[in-house]
């Protein structure tokens, strides 16, 4: 078992922050592990380091004699983030102007995403992006491949390699996409079914049915992919969802006959439990009540909604009709991997989304949905995005002096809030000071 010794934040069952200014964080093996794969049964995998005891040091400093302390005054131990929905073929994307969501895809993300045929460039970028995710203090993604198995190879190998847990896809999109991308219908749920089995649940490992929206898939393979989902209940789904007017308008030519967007996926069985869908910008009551009946969860995209013009997500009507939800950064159309940038740009929506008054989402709040929120959004509560006993030990170790703004104003902070808050506004992957997995690997970004 290690220890570490510094200030400490987790989350208890209500998503009420918990906060030890001087902690300790004791991890180490699972006590009588049965062996299951993780993302099977949403249990902790086998083989990973777990939180033994968190709390304040005052409390536990006696309880684990012989175990290593390492002393880290002046930092702050924060659960690993979650990013609920990313895209890593669009790693080289990112920043790339256009008027609006669809002219985006045409001009910039469909070419790109065709050169994932090759499976060396696939495994290059995938390298890259799993730096920048832990680089950032990511410890746990779902994440969109490209309509090429291999991209799904690529990824979920040398993710299982740094022992990251990651959920991927590979996307389906039969229709109204171009050469290079669009996929055939049959074989596209042949190689689905042939990459659960080859991936799901190995080690830290799940797999995501990817369907990239409504207008890209036939019905044939929506409903191959609803089919799929039934057959396989244990692994995620995800796609998107009313996230831009034009693309909205769109879908109600696709499909006229359809109440809402939202429908659509429920028609063809793919809301339910471990559904993520990004974005459910537009929705009214109806589309709400229908996600928190069904279980499925959104990923909300702060930094590409306000970058691509698409609408502000309404927390105000989500939290009162219990829809589950949790933040993600959406690269390539978000605008960057660190979750402060993330959770700023939530904060933004919040105040500009709502009444003219504006909705302040407290720090804590916002931090809950990068974490401990967005663990419960993928169903993974009390395995990830937490540092209470027994979930698995991905951790961050933050430096609030990582610069001189950063230093000054967090020295002013009087309470909690006010540290987070300054984290957020202020910080960068600058002050992600260490990165451990509950694999046992870690990260130094400073090397």
């Amino acid at each position: 078992m290690r220890a570490y010794r510094a200030a400490l934040l987790r989350f208890d069952d209500e998503g009420r922050p918990v906060y030890d200014p001087d902690g300790l964080l004791v991890v180490g093996p699972s006590p009588g592990a049965s062996g299951a794969p993780g993302p099977r049964s949403a249990t902790t995998t086998s083989g990973v380091r777990v939180v033994r005891a968190a709390g304040a040091w005052s409390d536990l400093k006696d309880r684990f004699p012989g175990v290593v302390v390492e002393h880290l005054p002046g930092r702050l131990i924060a659960p690993g983030f979650i990013d609920l929905h990313v895209h890593y073929p669009q790693t080289d994307v990112i920043g790339s102007p256009a008027e609006g969501l669809l002219p985006w895809l045409e001009n910039y993300t469909f070419p790109h995403e065709s050169r994932f045929s090759d499976a060396a460039y696939a495994g290059q970028v995938a390298t890259f992006f799993l730096g920048e995710l832990q680089r950032h203090g990511v410890t746990t993604a779902l994440t969109f491949a490209t309509s090429h198995p291999g991209s799904v190879d690529a990824l979920l190998g040398l993710a299982q390699a740094r022992g990251l847990r990651l959920i991927a896809g590979k996307v389906l999109q039969d229709r109204h996409s171009p050469d290079g991308v669009r996929d055939e219908t049959e074989q596209s749920l042949i190689d689905t079914e042939a990459l659960i089995q080859r991936w799901h649940g190995q080690g830290r490992l799940g797999y995501a049915i990817t369907p990239r929206f409504a207008p890209s898939c036939s019905d044939a393979q929506m409903q191959g992919a609803g089919e799929l989902a039934a057959r396989y209940p244990e692994v995620w789904i995800q796609s998107h969802v009313a996230e831009n007017r034009d693309e909205i308008r769109w879908v109600r030519e696709l499909y006229p006959d359809a109440r809402s967007y939202l429908a659509i996926y429920e028609k063809f069985g793919l809301l339910r439990e471990r559904a993520i869908y990004a974005h459910c910008i537009h929705f009214d009551d109806a589309d709400r009540a229908l996600m928190q009946a069904t279980g499925a969860a959104a990923a909300v995209s702060p930094t590409s909604n306000l970058f691509l013009g698409s609408g502000f997500f309404d927390y105000a009507a989500a939290d009162r009709q219990g829809m589950r939800y949790g933040l993600a950064s959406d690269v390539g159309g978000g605008t960057s991997f660190s979750p402060f940038h993330t959770m700023l740009a939530a904060y933004y929506v919040g105040r500009e989304g709502h009444t003219k008054a504006g909705l302040s989402l407290a720090p804590s709040h916002l931090w809950w949905q990068h974490t401990a929120g967005a663990a419960q959004a993928l169903g993974l509560s009390g395995v990830v995005g937490n540092l209470q006993p027994g979930c698995e030990a991905d951790f961050v170790v933050l430096n609030p002096q990582a610069t001189p703004l950063l230093a000054r104003r967090s020295a002013q902070a009087g309470n909690l809030e006010e540290l987070l808050f300054s984290l957020i506004v202020l910080g960068d992957d600058r002050a992600v000071q260490a990165v451990h997995l509950a694999s046992g690997a870690g990260l130094d970004p400073a090397t």
